[in-house]
């Protein structure tokens, strides 16, 4: 008599234990997504407010590069309004991080400027918050590709279909961010 009602039981019941589960899994590696990139952009803003300060230090040295300055400046403003998806705003991350390695390369053609001990502290803190921003990244590109795997797997992928689970982009950098710029400046 209460093998066939536990039969029963175990075919109805599994079915949507695993979906509430499978469900509760899928939000809770959303969140994790939407925490990871408020990381982010906690660092981002970081150096956004210690982007005017290295330009207005290297300023006083090399006022002669004002376009550099001037692409620094307009695409830090540009980076702090984009508020688009994360593959959107790594365009524009791109961008600001090209220009931050010419306006580098600048200061290496100033060794009075090397040795200033406020732009050295500077330079300390921007090194420091790219590399917070590496680490976020790192931890956001993981519970990425951890909900994109349980959107995609099967069968997981069919609770994540029933109830709208869309894939996240990853927050990638532009392979040619990772180059070295040329050191050749116009004069």
């Amino acid at each position: 008599m209460w093998v066939p009602f536990a039969v029963l039981a175990a075919v109805v019941l599994l079915p949507i234990l695993y979906g509430v589960l499978t469900y509760n899994t899928l939000v809770a590696l959303r969140n994790h997504i939407r925490d990871a990139w408020a990381n982010i952009d906690t660092e981002l803003k970081r150096r956004y407010e210690l982007i005017p300060n290295l330009v207005a230090a290297v300023k006083g040295y090399a006022a002669h590069e004002k376009e550099i300055f001037e692409r620094v400046t307009q695409l830090r403003a540009q980076c702090m309004a984009s508020q688009g998806r994360p593959n959107q705003q790594a365009v524009d991350e791109n961008q600001l991080v090209a220009a931050l390695q010419k306006l580098m390369l600048v200061v290496e053609n100033y060794p009075q400027l090397k040795a200033d001990r406020n732009f050295l502290e500077l330079q300390k803190e921007l090194v420091n918050t790219e590399d917070r921003i590496q680490a976020a990244r790192r931890f956001f590109n993981g519970n990425v590709r951890d909900y994109r795997n349980k959107c995609e797997t099967f069968p997981s992928s069919l609770i994540a279909g029933a109830f709208g689970f869309q894939p996240e982009d990853y927050f990638q950098v532009d392979p040619a961010v990772r180059e070295v710029p040329s050191a050749e400046f116009d004069r």
